[in-house]
C-alpha cells in the first residue's frame, strides 16, 4: 500500500479509504454486514495497509451501529495509527424517533451528534468531520462557527463536505483539498459484471441475480447511459492490456487524477472484493491509457455523450 497526504493537511492516508455504510444496515429485514463480518473486513483492510476509514452517524439500523462496530474494533488498535472520518446532517434515529433538532447543520444538532459519534467510536477526537449534505435551512455562519469551534477544541482535526456541486472539483484543485469519491465503481457498474443487451437502448442489460442493478431504479438513473457503456468498454480494454481487472483500472484512474489528491472510498462486501480493490495500488496507467478513458466520454464529433443518448 502506498500513502498520500490528505490534500494540504499534515495527515497521511492510504491511497484507498474503506467505507462502512453497509455495517449494521438492514435491507428487507436482513443485516447486510453484521458485527463479525464488519470486524473481519476491518481487519483485512488494516492488514492490507488501509489506515483510512469512512463512516457516518446515520450508518446502520438503527443509526450509529456502524460507528459502534468501528469503535469496538479500535479497542485493539493504537488510535493514533488510524484515520477516521464521520459525518453529520441527516435525521438520526439511533436515540429513538428523531426530534425537531435531530437533523440539519444547526449548532444544537452538530453538538449533539459529534458527542454521540465520539461516544460510539470510543475516541476523544475525529480526524475528519464532513457535513453530509448542504443545509438550506441553517444559518451558514452558525454552521461554520460551530464546526470551527470543534477544530479549535481538538474534537475534530479537519473538516469536509460531502456531495457538492461538480465545480467543487475546481475549488479543491485550487485550494489543494483532497477529494474522496464514494461509489467509485458506479454502484458496481464499472466492475464489468453487467452486459449491454440492446445497442439502441443503454438501459437494457443483464447482470448477476441480486446485484444492485436489478434492485435499484437509481442504478438506471445514475449509470446506464451511452457515456457509461463507452467508458466501461475502454476500462475493460485497458484492464486487458495491464492484466488487471476493470475495478482496479477504474480505481487507479481516480488515484492518478493530476490536479487533485483523490482517495476513493471503496465499500467491498467481502475480503476477496477488498483484495481486488487493493490491487489498484499495484498498477499504473500510461498517459495514453488514462487519456483514452477520459476520451471515451466523447463521441467522434467531439460532443460528450449525453446521459441517455
Amino acid at each position: 500500500m502506498e500513502y498520500t497526504r490528505l490534500g494540504s493537511t499534515g495527515t497521511t492516508v492510504s491511497q484507498l479509504c474503506y467505507g462502512t455504510w453497509r455495517f449494521g444496515r438492514e435491507t428487507g429485514g436482513v443485516v447486510e454486514t453484521d458485527r463479525e463480518q464488519a470486524h473481519e473486513l476491518l481487519d483485512a483492510a488494516w492488514e492490507r495497509g488501509i489506515n483510512f476509514f469512512d463512516t457516518a452517524n446515520v450508518y446502520g439500523t438503527p443509526n450509529g451501529k456502524s460507528e459502534r462496530y468501528i469503535g469496538e474494533w479500535l479497542d485493539d488498535r493504537d488510535r493514533e495509527d488510524v484515520v477516521i472520518a464521520s459525518k453529520v446532517y441527516f435525521p438520526f434515529d439511533g436515540w429513538g424517533e428523531p426530534g425537531p433538532n435531530d437533523s440539519g447543520l444547526g449548532r444544537k444538532h452538530i453538538r449533539a451528534q459529534i458527542a454521540g459519534t465520539l461516544d460510539r467510536l470510543d475516541t476523544d477526537y475525529l480526524d475528519l468531520y464532513y457535513i453530509h449534505r448542504w443545509d438550506e435551512e441553517s444559518n451558514v455562519v452558525e454552521t461554520l462557527r460551530t464546526l470551527n469551534d470543534l477544530v479549535r477544541e481538538g474534537t475534530v482535526h479537519y473538516l469536509g463536505a460531502s456531495t457538492m456541486a461538480a465545480d467543487y472539483l475546481d475549488v479543491a484543485a485550487d485550494q489543494d483539498m483532497a477529494v474522496c469519491p464514494y461509489s467509485p465503481l458506479a454502484g458496481g457498474f464499472l466492475t464489468g459484471k453487467y452486459e449491454r443487451t440492446d445497442d439502441d437502448d443503454p438501459t437494457k442489460f443483464e447482470g448477476p441475480d441480486g446485484a444492485r442493478g436489478s434492485l435499484s431504479d437509481r442504478f438506471d438513473d445514475f449509470y446506464l447511459s451511452e457515456r457509461g457503456w463507452h467508458v466501461l468498454d475502454e476500462i475493460k480494454t485497458v484492464a486487458d492490456e495491464l492484466d488487471a481487472t476493470p475495478p482496479q483500472v477504474a480505481l487507479r484512474w481516480l488515484i492518478e487524477q493530476p490536479d487533485i489528491t483523490c482517495v476513493p472510498i471503496v465499500g467491498a462486501r467481502t475480503v476477496d472484493q477488498l483484495d481486488e480493490n487493493v490491487g489498484a495500488t499495484d498498477i499504473s496507467l500510461s498517459d495514453d491509457q488514462f487519456n483514452r478513458i477520459v476520451s471515451a466520454r466523447y463521441a467522434d464529433d467531439g460532443e460528450r455523450w449525453g446521459h441517455r443518448e
